[in-house]
């Protein structure tokens, strides 16, 4: 038997750009559609004003305390001992009930004596201590 060498069986070849061109359109589409039909809900809530709830009064002052490179706690530039920081933090707070204190202490002290004027002011109430850093 003869073959034509014209007559060779070829295999289909399938044109994958169109079909990805109308993918794309219709994901567009899709897209475009989606995007538009969703609407921003919102609730009718009366939100409330910046005037109320304003607190008029100035924060106190706070309660500085200071520790030395020696070791010495200060209040108010006055060496003082553990019992009196004890007295004048609970006078402070009984004074300003809000009050904050601030410890000061300097950079080369123990780590162990600023923890222990801490469980100090702990005791006394002193629950809003915060760390100066300079």
């Amino acid at each position: 038997m003869k073959f034509n060498k014209y007559q060779q069986s070829q295999i289909p070849e399938v044109n994958l750009v169109p079909m990805m061109d109308v993918i794309m359109t219709i994901l567009t589409f899709f897209i475009l559609v989606s995007m538009t039909l969703t609407s921003s809900k919102s609730v009718d809530a009366t939100l409330p004003s910046t005037d109320k709830g304003v607190n008029n009064k100035p924060a106190p002052e706070p309660l500085i305390i200071g520790m030395t490179r020696a070791g010495q706690t200060e209040i108010n530039n006055a060496t003082v001992t553990e019992t009196q920081i004890a007295e004048q933090v609970a006078a402070y707070f009984q004074r300003n009930p809000q009050g904050a204190i601030v410890l000061k202490a300097d950079k080369s002290l123990a780590y162990e004596k600023v923890v222990q004027t801490l469980g100090t002011l702990r005791d006394v109430g002193g629950d809003r201590v915060s760390l100066a850093i300079e």
